[in-house]
């Protein structure tokens, strides 16, 4: 392959990935200058902060490890693809911000808190602050505007519970938290000077900590429904019910099932009963022939399984 072919790709990857490129960027950056100032100032919070974007960094790297892992194709041992994989990846990340984040945090809060070091340069703090509030401001805009533009009408909540694509609120969770994080360090460094006492600065520490532990359990919550299994978006169902519905060999509709295989595939299996005098070839060629609509319509739908049965004496669709 020429560099010339290869450069599509390679722009293709970048550009669906920029939200994770952005925010690697930011936090390493970051990363640097907060570990350089608390070896200047003494401060547990900004030391605090520097693991916080360190840990961030590779929380990033995992993701798109996560995510070209992904996309290896089916096989014999998986016929539904590795899409999958990403969810586990993600799960390893609300694993990280829980364990190094959060604890690393709230146990250097508590050791400052017992034996508090005054602070010796705050000044470089507060510029540091201000560079990482910027930078980390940026990676959150990009964030917050890539996840506005998936959510559509729907609510905040509702998306993030809605979202199959976990590279995308993981970011904009992490950003949330360390914008939070940087604005609590801030206060801690300014209290610790204005009271003269160190301690506020390792409360902040704690603080911080905590904030990073909610965090991690959100995202573990969400990312454990994914790796379950989770059911497509009801607008999804709907229209495939409509396909369904339009074909006037079927009688009845059993159930209609779904779930995301990868944040951008999902397999269908559906239970439909057909008119009792189609012929055997007939029923192979409507199947086909709906597939084949089901498709056009959802381009998404990487497996469809349809089963002519009776009709039941209760019609089940899936409901989210």
């Amino acid at each position: 392959m020429s560099a010339a072919q290869a450069a599509p790709g390679a722009g293709a990857h970048f550009k669906a990935n920029i939200v994770l490129y952005g925010a690697l960027a930011a936090n390493v950056g970051i990363a640097i200058a907060k570990f350089v100032a608390a070896a200047i100032s003494g401060s547990s919070a900004m030391l605090t902060e520097g693991v916080h974007s360190l840990v961030d960094s590779g929380n990033q790297l995992l993701l798109l490890y996560g995510k070209s892992r992904a996309k290896r194709p089916p096989d014999r041992l998986h016929p539904f693809g590795y899409g999958r994989e990403l969810y586990f990846w993600a799960f390893n990340v609300a694993i990280l911000i829980f364990a190094l984040g959060a604890g690393v945090s709230i146990y250097e809060g508590i050791v400052h808190i017992q034996e508090p070091e005054p602070l010796r340069d705050p000044l470089l703090n507060y510029i540091v602050l201000g560079v990482a509030i910027l930078l980390e401001g940026g990676s959150w805009t990009l964030a917050v505007k890539e996840f506005n533009g998936a959510r559509g009408d729907m609510g905040w909540w509702k998306a993030l519970r809605r979202s199959k694509d976990p590279a995308s609120f993981v970011v904009l969770f992490e950003d949330s938290a360390a914008l939070a994080g940087l604005i609590i360090a801030g206060a801690g460094v300014w209290a610790s000077q204005q009271f003269n006492d160190p301690r506020i600065d390792g409360m902040a520490s704690v603080v911080i900590g905590v904030i990073l532990a909610g965090v991690a359990v959100l995202l573990a919550r969400e990312a454990k429904g994914l790796l379950i299994g989770e059911s497509a978006d009801p607008s999804l169902v709907e229209t495939v019910s409509k396909v369904l519905d339009s074909r006037a060999e079927i009688t009845s509709v059993n159930h209609i099932r779904t779930i995301h295989t990868a944040p951008d595939a999902v397999f269908v299996a559906i239970s439909a009963d057909f008119e009792d005098d189609l012929a055997m070839g007939r029923a192979e060629t409507v199947i086909e022939e709906i597939e084949a609509s089901l498709k056009a319509a959802i381009p998404q739908l990487s497996s469809i399984y349809i089963r002519p049965e009776k009709r039941r004496d209760a019609i089940v669709v899936e409901r989210p």
